[in-house]
């Protein structure tokens, strides 16, 4: 009920939440005794005491007695503090019960009134009391954890959180849940396994030898030597759980799965401990979270906070995720008020599905003036470029008659869209997967079987890249068809971007004024709002002081060491490459193959030529109002270096609508004509493909006169940049290593210098350093094989598409010389020549000695010295005899490099292919070569191919 009242935008601290959950539940059920967790901000006292005095009682374990009375006396007297406070917690809710007596058969009863069968004794208070405290801790702790885990990896892979509430729809429906339904979830409580497989909120066993032995046929151990169990280790066992052991993947936890997996391996799940000391109240717990959470994803939909959340450990007693965050959607257009009913009544009936005066739907955006047509914008987006779309349509629709009454995520919608006002989709495809935010929705569209959406009416604008060709919009034109399919009806035609023209916004923004506003009015008319023009959304003050702005979306971390891997060489057109090692925060992991994701600010020249343009001094602070949805810092003074260098992509092709804009500004009358010629005929040639940005055509065109604020509402929100880590946390856990190219160009406008926004940020940057990072996991493909010991590793990359490899390699030379065998690794690596731009050779010859891996060079520039090899892909046709066989033995592959690579590779894959056939007696074509190819993907062939 506090979820359904406090609505969809409110944010749950999902930890918290369960904790007073999992200890009123206990608490109700074995005692009768209410704490009321949901009626206060803070946890109940009794929940930090406890988990002070455990943290406590294990670094004191770790001390001797002379050293605790020394230095450790405030810690001991606070410690006294909360075992005091534990006992008085308990005495409380003993005395309630003598007060009020009751005949209910609970726990506490037993305890009071039960007698020994064999002394005839009852238990006594001081026992009672310690009793009620491990119960109270025992009890509501572990089941916190396993309800908030299984939360986060439900919203991690849509695929199961759709499975699970599929399964709630189908066997509980909207009736009440009873004990009878629990029996008849199987893929809830596979969900539920696999969560206690992966983590395990109990972590450790402690045991002992009652004997001198020796475990395995190798580790001789003494009686009673103590010897801890990890379970994180051994629920992730590859010889039990496969390659894919690291993955949530409820379907091995099905019953019948499960069963044969104890059977076969007795002691690979072992979440509830471990004989005579497992866990008493297991059936308790079990029946609990079972039935919370079908009651949740019986009446509410769930999103993260933030889609890109990659999990962290809390550890107290037990483990629990750290900062996972996520909102709670109403399903069924239900609301509070019904809800509360539903709750409060033994039978359901119907469920109120009409909008009352509490109803939780998405409110108006503060900045929206209320009038117009109401609608619904939501959008997919793993880097920002469609929520800065949907940002803009927002802001834009006050001007044709329209009110943005929300811009949300696709998942917010899930289950939930609205059928009283129109909805925009702007999405884009990844790898044709959903954005990590619209995944649950892509879902969920897909599972509708008839004419669900027959009154909800919409327009969809997609994005993507066309060299990945066969996935190039897949999300979106699935979106855009299916709906339409099952009822909906669509507004406007579908609008398309290609990222590699590099003009997504003007793509856009001709869909928006060409296709979408006059398809909106001709459906819904218009209002006297859309006749008045706005002026700009932005305005500004200039002032002194000089406080800080930091963003949320990354942390802090330090700048290690930077290194010169190769100098730039016009002559060789060869780009200055460069290493970079980053300490992250001590809480952020990473493995060998996952991405950095970098918030960079823009290069310190572009700052100054917008400065100079708008006469700013260095130290001038800008206070930004907006009467439209923004994503500028608003309402406080910011340094103008802050918002230009932090905020705002200084170097984005100018959209056509910009130059329209600018045209608007003038009044000479030969800039005019300059920038209507621009803006129509030769724009794709003069604007988009020599990447002409605002800030070009203000100091081309002086006579333009664009206020600050315009000029910075036209200019779309900094985005963070994702590297391939080029190293192995067997190398150093804390630290990472990138290795990148510092893009630094003539401009393709003749004008200056074209300088990447991110690689030069980097190149900025020295020891002591701080940079705003996040780690992002790649593919689950693009990792090592779990099983390294037989299946061999071929890697392809040429130039810095060797980053994610280095660490691959790195990862393997720890191995060996930790003792583990290994298969064998090949590294096919083009460059122009060994002397100019081989990265890494030193550390590859000695990884090569060590036996991690097998080199094979190709040079452009030097193809005598690499078997007359120039491209990598050259280099792999040379050697694929020893390539099939490794193949053939089980190898993986991977790809890294530029799009050319990527193809490049592709082809030779395809050709290698069809000789093999040819060889075996079998002629193929080349479309059946290719779907032989394609089926590999992601699973023996794994590409990271960058534009």
């Amino acid at each position: 009920m506090k979820w359904a009242r406090h609505g969809p935008n409110a944010v749950i601290q999902v930890t918290d939440d369960f904790t007073r959950l999992t200890l009123d539940t206990i608490a109700l059920c074995a005692m009768d005794y209410r704490f009321n967790s949901y009626y206060y901000e803070s946890l109940h006292p009794f929940i930090a005491a406890m988990a002070e005095f455990l943290k406590t009682s294990g670094d004191r374990a770790r001390r001797n007695a002379l050293v605790q009375s020394l230095f450790y006396r405030q810690e001991t007297q606070k410690y006294w503090e909360d075992i005091a406070l534990l006992r008085k917690t308990s005495q409380e809710v003993i005395d309630t019960r003598k007060q009020n007596p009751t005949d209910k058969k609970d726990i506490l009863n037993a305890m009071l009134h039960g007698v020994d069968p064999q002394t005839g004794e009852k238990m006594s208070e001081e026992s009672i009391i310690s009793n009620m405290i491990t119960f109270l801790i025992a009890g509501h702790e572990t089941t916190s954890g396993l309800l908030s885990f299984a939360f986060y990896y439900l919203l991690k892979n849509p695929d199961a959180y759709d499975k699970a509430q599929q399964e709630v729809d189908n066997v509980i429906g909207k009736d009440p849940i009873n004990v009878d339904h629990l029996s008849k979830l199987p893929y809830l409580a596979a969900v539920l396994r696999e969560t206690l497989r992966l983590t395990p909120t109990a972590p450790l066993i402690g045991l002992q030898a009652k004997e001198d032995t020796t475990l395995g046929g190798k580790y001789q151990v003494k009686k009673g030597v103590p010897i801890v169990a990890l379970l994180h280790n051994i629920h992730r066992d590859p010889t039990v759980y496969g390659e894919d052991n690291e993955a949530f993947r409820p379907e091995r936890m099905l019953d019948e799965n499960f069963k044969r997996l104890n059977e076969q391996y007795p002691n690979c799940w072992k979440p509830f401990g471990n004989g005579m000391r497992a866990c008493i109240g297991r059936p308790f717990a079990w029946q609990e979270a079972l039935m919370v959470t079908a009651l949740l994803l019986q009446n509410f939909n769930f999103s993260m906070e933030d889609p890109s959340y990659k999990l962290q450990i809390k550890q107290t007693l037990t483990i629990k995720p750290k900062g996972f965050r996520m909102r709670a959607h109403l399903r069924h257009h239900i609301t509070p008020t019904s809800l509360e009913k539903v709750l409060a009544t033994s039978s359901v009936g119907d469920r109120v599905a009409t909008k009352t005066a509490d109803s939780q739907s998405t409110p108006p955006m503060p900045s929206a003036k209320p009038r117009g047509k109401a609608m619904l914008i939501l959008y997919g987006s793993n880097t920002g470029t469609c929520e800065a779309l949907a940002n803009r349509l927002g802001a834009n629709a006050s001007n044709h008659g329209f009110l943005a009454e929300g811009i949300d995520t696709l998942d917010s919608a899930r289950d939930n869209l609205p059928i009283d006002k129109p909805v925009v989709i702007i999405t884009a495809s990844y790898e044709g997967q959903p954005a990590d935010n619209a995944g649950h929705f892509v879902k969920w569209v897909d599972g509708l079987k008839e004419s669900e959406l027959s009154k909800v009416a919409y327009a969809v604008f997609g994005c993507g890249h066309r060299d990945w060709a066969k996935t190039f919009h897949r999300i979106p034109k699935h979106l855009n068809e299916v709906m339409e399919k099952r009822g909906g009806t669509r507004i406007a035609p579908i609008g398309t971007a290609d990222a590699a023209s590099g003009d997504i916004f003007t793509d856009f923004e001709t869909w928006e004024d060409q296709v979408f506003w006059p398809a909106m009015k001709q459906q819904y008319g218009t209002t006297d709002a859309g006749d008045e023009r706005q002026e700009s959304g932005v305005k500004v003050e200039v002032s002194a002081p000089r406080p800080s702005m930091l963003r949320q979306d990354v942390r802090e971390a330090e700048v290690e060491d930077v290194q010169i891997l190769c100098k730039a060489s016009a002559a060789d057109r060869i780009g200055e490459k460069r290493h970079i090692e980053i300490s992250l925060p001590s809480d952020m992991t990473y493995s060998a193959g996952d991405y950095l994701a970098i918030l960079p600010l823009n290069p310190k020249e572009n700052i100054g030529r917008a400065m100079r343009h708008y006469g700013l001094a260095w130290d001038s602070m800008l206070t930004i109002t907006s009467a439209r949805p923004t994503v500028l810092p608003v309402g406080t003074p910011v340094s103008a270096t802050d918002v230009l260098g932090a905020y705002v992509e200084l170097a984005q092709p100018a959209s056509k609508r910009n130059v329209l804009a600018l045209l608007e500004t003038t009044p000479d009358s030969e800039t005019r004509e300059e920038l209507e010629r621009l803006s129509d005929v030769d724009f794709a040639a003069e604007i988009t493909a020599k990447r002409v940005s605002v800030l070009d055509l203000l100091e081309r065109f002086p006579s333009v006169q664009l206020p600050l604020g315009a000029f910075l509402e036209m200019l779309p929100p900094m985005r963070v940049r994702q590297y391939s880590i080029s190293s192995s946390p067997l190398w150093n856990l804390n630290n990472v290593t990138l290795t990148y190219s510092v893009l630094d160009q003539p401009a393709l406008s003749g004008h200056g210098q074209f300088v990447g926004v991110a690689s030069n940020y980097l190149s900025s940057l020295d020891p002591g350093d701080k940079v705003h990072v996040a780690v992002r996991q790649s593919h689950q493909a693009f990792h090592l094989p779990k099983d390294g010991k037989n299946v061999p590793v071929i890697m392809i990359a040429a130039g810095t598409g060797i980053a994610p490899f280095r660490g691959f390699i790195q990862e393997r030379a720890a191995q060996l010389a930790a003792g583990r065998k290994l298969a064998p690794a090949i590294l096919f690596y083009g460059c122009h020549s060994p002397t100019s731009d081989a990265l890494y050779a030193d550390e590859m010859e000695r990884w090569e000695d060590l036996g991690a891996v097998s080199v094979r060079y190709a040079y452009s520039r030097s193809p005598e010295l690499a078997n007359d090899c120039c491209y990598v892909q050259e280099r792999v046709y040379h050697d694929r005899k020893e390539v099939v066989e490794l193949f053939e033995a089980g190898a993986k592959v991977f790809v890294c490099g530029s799009r050319e690579v990527g193809k490049g590779v592709q082809d030779c894959c395809l050709k290698i292919i069809k000789e093999r056939s040819e060889e075996q007696g079998r002629h193929i074509s080349d479309e059946t070569a290719r779907e032989w190819l394609e089926k590999q993907r992601n699973e023996r062939f794994a590409t990271d191919v960058f534009a």
